[in-house]
């Protein structure tokens, strides 16, 4: 019975998630859903900054702080193991759409790309989410994601993390995922003084997150992964790898 419980909640998490990654694609985009970035009323704009600034950063705060090896260890004094990630998936899933939805519009016009060009930017930005999904399918979706952990213990199989392999897109740069959030929040044919702000501060807590994990994986995976950032660029492919730290073919952040 337990087995089954946990299997049915991981699998609610995991289909939060693939809800809560099309409405932000929507959300950022400003097309289908019913609250985007740039819908509803502007109020006072100091008003809106501030508000938008805490959200981002309860956001940054809960998705960082419970990828943390240190958090994990004393979280699993209370959630059992197998449905550790699928909490962690959960809690995402929370506060992502309440920051979505509680998010203050910003509207004075940054840049205003007209057609055609604007389409090509619409779908650069189309492609950077492309690259976010591809990338967990290459680590191992399942696995980000905690459906895998929920299956093997249905099954009674011990749960044994995924290897570390640097393939397709991770030999190009050691944070594909992270690019492609990038590109989708930066490349768009309207930047808002809201998606403006959204842009900068989601980028500032990227690289905050990559350099912290990167220091989690280091001391995890050692040598490997101080070889794998000497040789793979971090961000942009025509950038050579720095030898102080390790990378991600896997990312929590």
């Amino acid at each position: 019975m337990k087995r089954n419980v946990f299997f049915a909640y991981g699998l609610v998490a995991y289909l939060c998630f693939l809800a809560t990654f099309l409405y932000a694609i929507g959300f950022v985009e400003n097309r289908i859903v019913p609250k985007s970035i740039d819908s509803g009323d502007a109020g006072p704009l100091g008003t809106a900054i501030l508000i938008n600034v805490l959200l981002l950063g309860l956001f940054g705060m809960q998705h960082s702080i419970m990828a943390r090896p240190a958090f994990k260890k004393w979280w699993t004094r209370f959630v059992p193991q197998p449905i550790e990630r699928s909490t962690y998936v959960l809690a995402t899933c929370i506060v992502l759409p309440l920051m979505m939805w509680q998010w203050r519009p910003i509207g004075n016009t940054i840049w205003q790309v007209e057609q055609p060009w604007g389409l090509v930017l619409t779908g650069i930005a189309l492609g950077g989410w492309l690259l976010v999904l591809y990338s967990t399918f290459v680590i191992d979706h399942f696995d980000l994601f905690g459906l895998r952990q929920v299956y093997l213990q249905l099954r009674g199989v011990e749960y044994t993390n995924s290897a570390f392999q640097a393939k397709t897109v991770y030999r190009v740069v050691r944070h594909p995922l992270m690019l492609g959030f990038l590109i989708a929040f930066w490349f768009t044919p309207h930047m808002s003084g809201g998606h403006l702000l959204f842009a900068i501060v989601t980028s500032a807590y990227t690289l905050v997150a990559i350099i912290l994990e990167e220091r989690d994986l280091l001391a995890t995976l050692g040598p490997d992964y101080a070889a794998y950032r000497r040789r793979t660029p971090m961000l942009l492919p025509f950038l050579k790898g720095k030898p102080a730290a390790a990378s991600s073919a896997k990312s929590d952040d």
